[in-house]
């Protein structure tokens, strides 16, 4: 997350970030999970949910789990959901008690965590995104990821992606960025003021 931030101040972005949404990590990678029917890839896991994160961006404007993004070699990730898919991190939530840590690189459910954090529109967006996207093998979704204009070779690193890269790469005009990080800035004040 520091080198989120720092690429931050190196791009002039001084944007105040929403809270990372758990609920909505969990029930998004339950969905998932729900509608392969089986265990999943985390691989594969990983890619849904940017994808479906990154086109909530684009159509509406703000995301749906407000995670950092960053890339990596095998294509963009949710950072925050990575540490939790990995048991990365140093407190336990939801995440921990519904879905697995990967065993022979695949995540299941443990429980049904329901879908009551997700809206309607994000619901249909995530079942869209794996009615579409499902049937890829994780090395194919990698290479889709590896296509989207705001992923950087990371050599063996990793780079921040700002909401700008993405909205960029999909051929918004500097206004409408500006724009739309001001609406997710404003998000994360409401987030900080009502202490979510």
């Amino acid at each position: 997350m520091e080198e989120y931030f720092e690429r931050c101040r190196y791009t002039n972005c001084s944007m105040m970030i929403p809270n990372f949404k758990e609920d909505k990590a969990t029930q998004a990678a339950a969905l998932l999970l729900s509608l392969k029917g089986a265990p999943m890839s985390h691989l594969k896991l990983m890619k849904l949910l940017y994808i479906a994160e990154r086109e909530a961006i684009l159509r509406w404007r703000r995301p749906i789990i407000f995670d950092r993004y960053v890339s990596m070699n095998k294509g963009p990730v949710l950072s925050q959901t990575l540490n939790k898919m990995h048991g990365e991190c140093e407190t336990t939530g939801s995440w921990e008690r519904f879905i697995s840590t990967p065993e022979n690189n695949k995540v299941k459910l443990l429980g049904d965590p329901g879908i009551e954090s997700l809206s309607d529109a994000e619901e249909a967006l995530l079942r869209e995104v794996f009615s579409l996207y499902g049937h890829m093998n994780r090395w194919r979704l990698c290479d889709l990821t590896h296509e989207f204009p705001e992923w950087e070779d990371p050599q063996g690193s990793s780079i921040p992606i700002l909401y700008e890269d993405i909205l960029r790469g999909a051929g918004k005009t500097d206004i409408e960025i500006a724009s739309i990080v001001d609406e997710i800035e404003n998000i994360a004040m409401m987030d900080n003021y009502m202490g979510q």
